[in-house]
Order: structure tokens, then sequence, then C-alpha cells
């Protein structure tokens, strides 16, 4: 999902796209269906049902995907989801937040405890990473939504709070309760963004290189690849090259 997208785009890269596609529709799926019994089924009148079906379109899921799953909660026959954070770190010491929606409490919670475990990481106490952490609001845009000058003039004009720009893209970043308002002034000005989501953004970085390095992503994959996680969010800082060579 949106959490870590240098990580995603990596994976994409080693080939993984369409095992990675099939498990995000799932996950989207999963999402619209949850935000759709916490309110209204009806976008329209319902926050974060709008924002999963924006997501889930600009992921290209077909719109049978869609109603399927906002029926699925307006006629009461839905599993029962748990929304679950947990707080870790990865090896070198690097803040790991991992977001569960879930049917089963206990065997996510083991499946997440036994990746951490095996990757040279551990869980700590709810609250011991997300300290170091801003939650805020983020969207997404593809490099094709313009240049970056063009990308930050339109995100002050809509009010966001900051712009992170790179190959892979732009991340725009806005308060928590702004979310809603900058992303649809900045579909006006540059057009559907790629996802709009409540996130999680590190206030400080975690330098990590080599073995550490390789053993996190490997963490990071596996957290990723778990049915019950949503998202995953982490504070390292590799540098590019060395990123480029673990995706090989």
């Amino acid at each position: 999902m949106a959490g870590h997208s240098k990580f995603k785009n990596i994976m994409h890269r080693k080939g993984r796209a369409d095992a990675v596609r099939s498990k995000l529709f799932s996950k989207l799926s999963r999402e619209i269906t949850v935000a759709a019994k916490s309110g209204l089924p009806d976008p329209a009148m319902n926050a974060r049902l709008r924002l999963a079906v924006a997501n889930a379109k600009a992921e290209s899921m077909p719109k049978d995907n869609i109603d399927r799953a906002i029926k699925k909660a307006a006629g009461g026959d839905a599993e029962t989801y748990e929304e679950i954070r947990y707080e870790g770190f990865g090896p070198g010491g690097v803040g790991v937040i991992v977001e569960v929606l879930t049917d089963n409490r206990n065997r996510a919670a083991s499946n997440v405890r036994s990746s951490f475990s095996k990757y040279g990481g551990n869980l700590g106490e709810t609250g011991s990473v997300s300290f170091m952490w801003d939650r805020v609001g983020q969207i997404v845009y593809g490099p094709e939504a313009g240049s970056e000058d063009k990308v930050m003039e339109a995100a002050i004009e809509a009010g966001a709070d900051d712009v992170e720009s790179d190959d892979d893209g732009h991340t725009i970043y806005t308060a928590f309760g702004d979310l809603s308002e900058v992303a649809s002034a900045l579909e006006a000005a540059l057009g559907p963004a790629k996802s709009a989501s409540v996130a999680w953004r590190p206030k400080a970085r975690t330098p990590i290189t080599g073995d550490g390095a390789a053993t996190l992503m490997k963490l990071l994959e596996v957290l990723d690849d778990d049915d019950d996680v949503q998202n995953v969010y982490s504070n390292e800082d590799i540098d590019a090259a060395e990123l480029e060579s673990l995706a090989g």
C-alpha cells in the first residue's frame, strides 16, 4: 500500500508485479469493506470510503470489485475486521510501523512477531516508535503529473504542508485533518492522484547499509506480503545506489 513507495517500486521491478497487484486488490477491497461498515455505504457521505474507492480506482481495480466490496459491507455479511497497529525496530534500529486489518488477531500478532524475530528486529510496545513520527495526509502522484516546480506550486496553492519529489514521482504531505480538502484541490490542478491516505511520516531517518540494509528489505517485504497487513512504514535512510543493488 502507500506506506513505503521506494520499497514498493523496487518490488515491482523485481518482476513481482502480478503477485503484488493481486494482493493489492485484496487489501484495497478489505479497506473499502471496512470503510463502508464504519459509516454510510455511500462514498459521497463517507470520507474514508471515498478515499478507499479513489485509491482502488487509481490502481485500476475493476468497478465490479469495488461495488462488490461495498455491497458486502452493506449486506452485513462481511467479516469483522480489527484494526491493529504494531510498532518495533528492524536491523540497525530502523523504526517500523505495521498497520493490520485482520479477522484473526492471534494469527496476525504471531505472524508479525515471527517476521520481526526472523529478520533481526524486535516488536515494541504501542507508542515505542510512533512518537518519533507524525500522523499526516499523504497524496502520491507519478512523475507524469509534471515537474517538481509544477507540483510544488499546485501543492502550495492547495494548502499542502510539504512535497518530496524524485524519479518515482511526487509525495505531497498535508495536515491530518486537511487531507480530503487538499486532495480535491490537487485533483482539480493535476488530475487524479495515485493514492491519498492517512499515513505515518518519520521526523528523522536512520542510516543503514550493507547486510543490515539487505535484511531490513527482506523484513519489509515479508511484512508487506502478509495478507493481514495493510501498510508498512519504516524510517531507514539507504543510499539510492545501494537500494538499486538490493533489487538485483
